[in-house]
């Protein structure tokens, strides 16, 4: 199999929910471009428009006219995430620093996902949350009247980072968070471009109180999430080569790209520029004889989206894969760690089960058999991956990479000869 042609992957999802949030809580006009419309971002659009903000229809260019914090309101239904974390604990630090009352509710995956994690923090600066036993969904905030904080995270997690901060937009207060190991910092840029006075550190960020931020127009990069999954088959490829247009290349997010080059593959960024305050560039990789990889927990942050990929693109490398320090695999869409593990055994693969991690030993032959994916897409598209490059591999839940990339399997197609 040989790979050729120039594909733009859709705008990136971490940035897609904060264009929208921010936009909403600014006051004026914010112009979005490129947004990735994908069911994610669709539930972080609904979650918003049933807070009272008038958010378009996602299309590829439009316009959110936005009223500030104080235009939020109590919703008059329970306030439904689909399948998005992302969105939940984002939009719960925006609910918590306001006087209104809400329940976020989710999917039967969502629903299992940790939320004391976010919870804490906000019950720190003065929410109240009431949470189930097993500490998922349904979730009830009751938010306003917050106060200053400085968090320690114990996990090393952007969304609570931006949780806390967007808590502390919406109530008016300051915050510092800091963090075991940087993760992304999307939100702190983004603030910063809209005027916020915040100060990021070796060890983490602090928010000033302030009132409001300033509107901001929006052009969404490219997802290196999803660019990574064209990377890799590029890797693996027996010729030729793919060139990703517009990836956001932020250094907190391209730890995958990074080792896919140490690992052995051609990987070449060029057209290097910024947009909107964001490191963005071309990405052209072509194919290399494999190595294995040693990933561990300083090493997971920057690439945890992508460890399911990487796991998959072992079994092409000559070596011990080992990947360790991952244990926030196993709360994620599905249980990363034991799913990857279940069905590289499943389809022929040498590999085992670690309780951060796993190991994958390389290369194999052909890999032939059925992916349960359980509903999980990345698991569906680093699967999906080995079958462009030839292996006989059949997908169960092929749809379910809508939730972040619903051309995906179009795209697939396009680039292989």
């Amino acid at each position: 199999m040989n790979v050729a042609g120039t594909l733009r992957v859709p705008g990136d999802k971490s940035i897609s929910h904060r264009a929208l949030i921010l936009s909403a809580l600014a006051k004026g006009q914010s112009r979005v471009t490129g947004i990735l419309e994908s069911a994610d971002v669709h539930s972080t659009a609904s979650v918003l428009r049933a807070l009272g903000v008038a958010v378009p229809a996602l299309s590829p260019d439009f316009v959110i006219d936005g009223r500030g914090v104080a235009s939020l309101g109590t919703p008059t239904s329970v306030l439904d995430c689909g399948n998005s974390g992302t969105t939940t604990r984002l939009m719960a630090g925006v609910v918590a620093g306001r006087p209104i009352g809400a329940t976020f509710t989710g999917d039967a995956s969502l629903s299992r996902r940790p939320m004391r994690r976010v919870a804490r923090p906000l019950e720190a600066m003065g929410a109240r949350i009431t949470l189930p036993d097993h500490g998922g969904l349904p979730m009830t905030i009751w938010g306003g009247d917050l106060h200053d904080v400085m968090w320690q995270s114990e996990v090393a997690s952007a969304q609570v980072k931006s949780a806390i901060l967007l808590a502390a937009l919406s109530g008016g207060v300051g915050a510092e968070v800091i963090e075991p190991q940087p993760t992304r910092d999307h939100t702190e840029r983004m603030l910063i471009a809209r005027g916020a006075p915040l100060v990021t550190h070796d060890t983490g960020v602090r928010l000033d109180e302030l009132a409001y931020v300033e509107p901001l127009d929006v052009a969404v990069p490219g997802d290196p999430s999803s660019a990574a999954f064209f990377a890799g088959l590029a890797a693996i490829a027996d010729g030729g080569s793919l060139r990703l247009e517009g990836v956001c290349v932020n250094e907190t997010r391209i730890g995958f790209l990074e080792q896919l080059a140490l690992m052995g593959a051609s990987v070449t960024q060029v057209d290097a520029r910024l947009e909107g305050g964001e490191p963005v560039a071309d990405v052209i990789v072509a194919p290399g004889e494999l190595r294995a990889a040693t990933i561990t927990a300083e090493d997971v942050p920057a690439m945890v989206d992508e460890l399911p990929l990487l796991a998959c693109l072992a079994t092409r490398a000559t070596g011990e894969t080992k990947i360790t320090g991952a244990n926030e695999l196993r709360v994620k869409e599905s249980d990363r760690i034991a799913a990857v593990v279940a069905n590289l055994r499943a389809i022929g693969a040498d590999a085992e089960e670690l309780p951060d991690g796993m190991i994958i030993r390389g290369p194999v032959g052909e890999l032939r058999g059925r992916v349960t994916t359980h509903g999980d897409h990345r698991l569906a598209m680093a699967f999906g991956i080995l079958g462009a490059a030839g292996d006989a591999i059949e997908i169960d839940d092929p749809d379910c990479v809508a939730v972040s990339y619903p051309n995906f399997w179009n795209d697939l197609a396009s680039v292989t000869r």
